[in-house]
């Protein structure tokens, strides 16, 4: 009955187990906490976004200004903030780009609530008017668009192009021809676009391949072949071993010489029937014994070895081939075809491509001068190629960039703030300050007075005016952002902010496990 009891003047304290953690009247420092990790990646936003340099518990070094990076680095522990860092992730997930206006954007929302709530706003009457601007932005937003129904080559690239920019401003113009190339290679799909990291040389000397390459050379003497046949065997291409130990019993030295001789005799069969088939390149997941190599090299067949069961899915992904599990000559259906296998070295690697007009799948063989460029130029690679599935899903819908459209949705939830009765207004307007936000973090990012771009953008006669970084001008922008993307974040972020806002306690359990280390 003791276990049972409970002393009301321990509170809270003596109703749940020990060790736990709870905080009353959360709210503020919920956002107090959103509020810091807001902070810390407003300034990567845009083109001249800064980087931040990350060490995690491996010590392993990154230098980004990927939102979605930084923040899954940072390993998040508070869980207000942590909400933000899931809505972030989603967005990279979903849509590959915009991941840092969601928590700009949220982290904006919170800190226009912590100063209504100082002028006696209820945190309800803020999440009343909140809710009403957003109905507000999500039906101007569709009249946003300014381009729809083209999803060509060049229409795609103009697409791609500010999504690499904005985390590699400089090499927007070079990679996002390749990152369409292949995003059309692939037919839209990020899953059939591959990187090849060759560290060395400039990002100019990146190219893209219409098939797959292998970061190895080839274990035979003949290395290259056209219009070939392929066949993959995701087991050794060696003497198969019992399943329980065995005992040969040899009596003289003749019948040490014809084991031997049978064993090659029947590995001589295999190679020969692999070869007759028509096949001229053979690609294997496990070891390659002496005996099958001399075979190999005897008959001109290619032999190429691959360690990693994912390689191989790539590899028959690209040819049309079937990974046979038993040693033994393929039939027409299992094999692949390719028009070209040759080698051929880049900065110092040896690499082996597989190259065909048919294949579903495409290399980018990606090139900078350190090691953090090249994993930052893969991050923008495949926020590009998550933005191109985008805009074949939403047939090319856009809407302006260079804070244009954050601008216009600003003055529209403004102007309807104006009008509307009751306490609602003050949210309203506070709202449409959090969206000015972009505009101004694009400006001081790149070194301009954000005050004066955004007092300009007020002033101008254009529907849609944008940041022009390069003089600090503000005009008509030819910058592009996917109608998609923007509508996410906008939810994502608003989400995450009205969750933030609706808790009110914090109680957390005693961890699992023992002390920490």
């Amino acid at each position: 009955m003791t276990s049972m009891s409970y002393n009301a003047a321990s509170g809270l304290g003596g109703m749940l187990k020990d060790g736990h953690k709870h905080w009353d009247n959360a709210i503020l420092r919920n956002i107090d906490a959103c509020m810091e990790l807001s902070n810390m990646v407003q300034t990567s936003l845009g083109p001249f976004g800064r980087h931040k340099l990350l060490v995690n518990h491996l010590e392993k070094m990154s230098v980004t200004s990927d939102c979605a990076t930084i923040l899954r680095e940072l390993e998040v522990e508070h869980p207000a903030a942590k909400l933000l860092a899931m809505a972030s992730q989603k967005q990279k997930e979903e849509c590959g780009d915009a991941t840092n206006l969601v928590v700009s954007f949220s982290g904006e929302l919170l800190r226009q609530t912590s100063q209504l709530m100082n002028m006696g706003l209820h945190v309800s009457e803020v999440i009343a008017g909140y809710q009403e601007a957003s109905k507000i932005l999500f039906e101007e937003l569709p009249k946003c668009v300014c381009e729809e129904g083209v999803v060509d080559e060049a229409a795609l690239i103009r697409i791609v192009a500010p999504v690499i920019g904005s985390k590699q401003y400089g090499i927007q113009d070079e990679l996002a021809p390749l990152v369409v190339k292949a995003g059309l290679c692939a037919e839209g799909k990020p899953e059939g676009v591959r990187t090849v990291k060759v560290l060395g040389g400039a990002v100019s000397d990146s190219r893209m391949v219409a098939g797959y390459v292998a970061q190895r050379p080839v274990e035979t003497s003949t290395v290259s072949a056209e219009n070939c046949k392929v066949v993959v065997f995701a087991c050794g291409m060696e003497a198969s071993s019992t399943e329980a130990k065995g005992t040969v019993l040899m009596k003289c030295a003749e019948d040490l010489k014809s084991y031997n001789a049978s064993e090659e005799r029947k590995m001589e069969e295999i190679i020969q029937a692999i070869a007759e088939s028509g096949a001229k390149v053979a690609v294997t997941g496990g070891s390659v014994s002496e005996m099958a190599l001399h075979f190999c090299n005897r008959y001109k067949l290619i032999l190429l070895k691959l360690g990693s069961k994912w390689e191989l899915r790539r590899l028959c992904q690209a040819v049309g081939a079937t990974a046979l599990v038993r040693l033994g000559p393929p039939t027409p259906d299992e094999m692949g075809f390719c028009e070209s296998v040759y080698p051929e070295t880049i900065g110092g690697k040896s690499l082996t491509f597989f190259e065909s007009s048919r294949t579903k799948l495409a290399t980018l063989i990606l090139r900078a001068s350190t090691h953090g460029m090249l994993q930052d130029v893969e991050r923008s690679v495949d926020n590009g190629v998550h933005a191109l599935q985008q805009a074949r899903r939403s047939k090319g819908a856009c809407v302006p960039g260079a804070g244009a459209t954050e601008f216009y949705l600003a003055q529209q939830v403004s102007h309807r703030a104006d009008v509307s009765p009751g306490l609602d207004q003050y949210a309203m307007r506070s709202f449409a300050a959090a969206l000015q936000v972009v505009p101004r973090l694009l400006a001081e990012t790149a070194g301009h007075n954000a005050p004066k771009l955004v007092a300009d953008m007020s002033a101008s006669p254009d529907d849609f005016p944008g940041v022009n970084l390069e003089d600090g001008t503000v005009g008509k922008t030819e910058i592009l952002d996917l109608l998609n993307t923007k509508t996410s974040a906008f939810q994502l972020a608003l989400d995450a902010a009205l969750t933030v806002l609706r808790v009110d306690q914090i109680i957390m359990s005693k961890k699992a496990g023992g002390p920490k280390q």
